[in-house]
């Protein structure tokens, strides 16, 4: 079960990965605006904080189209496709990859900007944790998101999502790590 689930998941941490590369560039740098334009809330802090921009949130998108797109070509090649969760009632075909590709990362980045709300509310610096029920929460904040994706496109059982959060979870902590070691992130 474990397997077809990495095979079910591998476009999301693909672009995870390749979203977390591409916000190091100048190209990103050059086109950084802050999804809440600097705005404060009625507290007066950020409502989200410069490390959520317009242009991280489409790349998202951008990436998960391009990694499902070529994931669901590897799957139809490699023989995995009867693994992945994603073709167990829709076809494996480009339209069907691009339009889950795009639901995986609105929803990956749509579900992060909560949690990056409640952090400047208790002056948590934007990319920082203060404590282990953040760093956890920072870990699985997007995995809801994508896995409500997954939920009702596969109609997995609720134990089954609940279970790909646990295992994203912890596919999320060991990829930040090893991009730490890379230099690729700053904070864990």
């Amino acid at each position: 079960m474990i397997p077809g689930m990495y095979i079910t998941l591998m476009p999301v941490i693909l672009a995870g990965i390749l979203n977390m590369i591409f916000v190091k560039t100048p190209f990103y740098k050059r086109w950084k605006y802050p999804i809440d334009g600097g705005r404060c809330f009625s507290d007066g802090k950020r409502i989200f904080g410069d490390n959520k921009t317009w242009i991280g949130f489409f790349s998202m998108i951008v990436i998960s189209i391009l990694t499902s797109v070529l994931w669901g070509e590897f799957c139809k090649v490699t023989d995995l496709e009867k693994m992945n969760e994603l073709y167990v009632i829709y076809r494996n075909d480009f339209w069907y990859n691009v339009s889950v590709g795009a639901y995986f990362g609105f929803s990956y980045m749509l579900f992060e900007l909560p949690n990056s709300f409640v952090k400047r509310r208790i002056d948590i610096e934007p990319g920082k944790t203060q404590n282990i029920l953040f760093f956890v929460i920072d870990q699985i904040d997007s995995l809801f998101g994508v896995m409500l994706i997954l939920f009702v496109t596969s109609r997995i059982p609720v134990w089954k999502y609940f279970l790909y959060i646990i295992v994203g979870g912890f596919t999320h902590i060991s990829i930040n790590l090893v991009l730490y070691r890379l230099k690729v992130r700053r904070n864990l």
